[in-house]
């Protein structure tokens, strides 16, 4: 027989303890009490607004918000259900293989971006051996997506068929092409300005005293090459008089965007008695100095090395590799903003947005030899 709760009587299960009054109410985790404090310090805000914005109340600035879900991201916390964006669409991604740090850089400014605009990002990588960049674009426009934005692809190459960037035209698929321009292509271009970065590199370096100054960089064929040569021949040209034609002959080398590719380029300009060298990558210009200290050398005491892109962590080599700045944050916002452009139904015009470098000198650089030695 059950025994019935005599009336008035709590039952047992619900009873209050002793010396509590009022309602009873879940004790809150301490794991919990952990994860609001670490969020609220890592956005700056207080543990009671971050409460707000994971219940999801009202009252909380937008730009607070998004600072307190940028603190859930950087913590490594999911974010609730109620608080995940609703897609807008796919934007397809597509970019050389990951190994320079310069293109997972772009990546996640270009994705964060997306992201802010409620489009979800989708990664396609060219790995040698691996998919092409016609592949992966037929795979993004299979699976529907909204546009694509090509980085450093076959849209720089001055050999390729441009046709390819017309026929996704004509299928309707909005794209942005960073890196590179083509007259042949009616699309909008994001780019650096390539002219004005090897002056940047000349200048600094003939402020050293440097007299003897070579360039490291990849393929002829690919426009960003071809923009480099111009700037740094006419630099040369305007600041040390050599003739361009002995300029491009015996300072520039051709090579690969790779470290051993920038090792094997600066050792046949250090053969050339180049006392400083200019590279196009700062991959390349680590392989630099490891062919000047190959050869006994010392950076910067002997030989001067200037890279390009400023990638991450290249503040932290030995030494600390002075370099070209590549504006990425901005570029890849324009390249985010233009396509959502293109894809709201206001294309940009056929032109070029050009962002202009910047020099930042570290410890790579140092005044020339013989200028060293007449001190």
């Amino acid at each position: 027989m059950t025994q019935q709760p005599t009336a008035g009587r709590t039952p047992a299960r619900a009873r209050r303890p002793a010396g509590v009054q009022g309602e009873i109410r879940p004790v809150q985790s301490g794991a919990v009490t952990t994860r609001l404090a670490d969020i609220a310090a890592q956005a700056g805000v207080s543990e009671a607004t971050v409460s707000r914005v994971l219940n999801g109340k009202p009252g909380v600035a937008a730009t607070t918000r998004q600072s307190v879900l940028a603190a859930l991201d950087v913590l490594g916390y999911e974010r609730p259900v109620r608080l995940r964006q609703r897609s807008e669409g796919l934007v397809g991604l597509i970019t050389p293989e990951l190994e320079n740090p310069i293109f997972p850089a772009l990546a996640q400014v270009i994705g964060q971006a997306l992201t802010r605009q409620g489009y979800t990002p989708v990664l396609a990588t060219q790995t040698p051996g691996g998919s092409t960049e016609d592949e992966l674009t037929e795979m993004l426009v299979d699976r529907g997506v909204a546009g694509i934005i090509y980085v450093s692809g076959l849209h720089a190459d001055t050999t390729a068929d441009m046709q390819r960037y017309e026929r996704l035209r004509a299928q309707g698929v909005p794209f942005v092409l960073v890196d590179g321009f083509s007259p042949k292509v009616q699309a909008p271009f994001i780019s650096p300005d390539d002219r004005a970065a090897m002056a940047l590199a000349v200048t600094h370096l003939v402020s050293l005293g440097h007299t003897r100054i070579g360039l490291a960089l990849g393929p002829k064929r690919f426009v960003p090459v071809q923009r480099k040569i111009e700037g740094f021949v006419r630099a040369v040209h305007d600041q040390l008089g050599l003739p361009p034609q002995t300029i491009e002959t015996e300072l520039v080398q051709h090579s690969l965007y790779t470290l051993e590719g920038g090792q094997a380029a600066a050792a046949a300009l250090i053969e050339r008695d180049c006392t400083a060298v200019v590279c196009a990558s700062d991959m390349m210009a680590l392989g630099a100095i490891r062919a000047a200290r190959q050869r006994g050398l010392e950076v910067p005491r002997d030989v001067s090395v200037v890279g390009f892109d400023d990638s991450p962590l290249i503040a932290f080599t030995d030494p600390p590799l002075t370099t070209v700045r590549k504006p990425v944050p901005a570029m890849g916002q324009a390249a985010v903003r233009t396509l959502l452009e293109e894809i709201g139904g206001t294309p940009a015009p056929h032109s070029e947005f050009v962002f202009m470098p910047e020099l930042v000198v570290r410890g790579s650089t140092a005044s020339a030899p013989h200028v060293l030695r007449a001190s």
